[in-house]
C-alpha cells in the first residue's frame, strides 16, 4: 500500500465532505464525528458525485436517490446490494494521508 498526502485538508472536529484526486482516483474525504473517512466519490447506482451528498447515522447519502453507504466499510444499506470503495486514512504530523493499494498488491494479497 502506498500513502498519498492530501493537500489543503486540515484535520479538525468540524464536519465536511470534499472530493479530492488521489493517485488518479476521485475520492470523497469526509470528516464526521471527529473521524476521517475516505470513500469512492461516485455512486454505483446513479453515477452521481457523492461529495454533493451528506452524512447521516454513520453513512454517506447520495444526493440523487438517497442510497447510503457505510463510512467505515463502503457497504450499501440493506437492500441495495452494492458498495463503494473505501480507503484507509491516517494523520501524520498534522497532514492527512490516504492509502491506496495497487493492482499488483491486491493480486498478490498484500495490503
Amino acid at each position: 500500500m502506498k500513502w498519498y498526502k492530501v493537500n489543503g485538508i486540515e484535520p479538525n472536529d468540524k464536519p465536511f465532505i470534499t472530493k479530492v484526486k488521489v493517485a488518479g482516483k476521485s475520492i470523497c474525504l469526509i470528516g464526521y464525528e471527529s473521524k476521517l473517512f475516505a470513500l469512492g466519490a461516485t455512486c454505483p447506482h446513479a453515477r452521481e458525485d457523492l461529495s454533493r451528498g451528506w452524512c447521516k447515522e454513520g453513512k454517506l447519502v447520495c444526493p440523487v436517490h438517497r442510497f447510503s453507504y457505510d463510512l467505515e466499510t463502503g457497504k450499501g444499506s440493506p437492500g441495495q446490494n452494492d458498495y463503494i470503495d473505501n480507503y484507509p486514512v491516517k494523520i501524520k504530523a498534522g497532514d492527512v494521508y490516504v492509502g491506496i493499494i495497487s493492482f499488483w498488491d491486491k493480486l498478490l494479497g498484500r495490503g
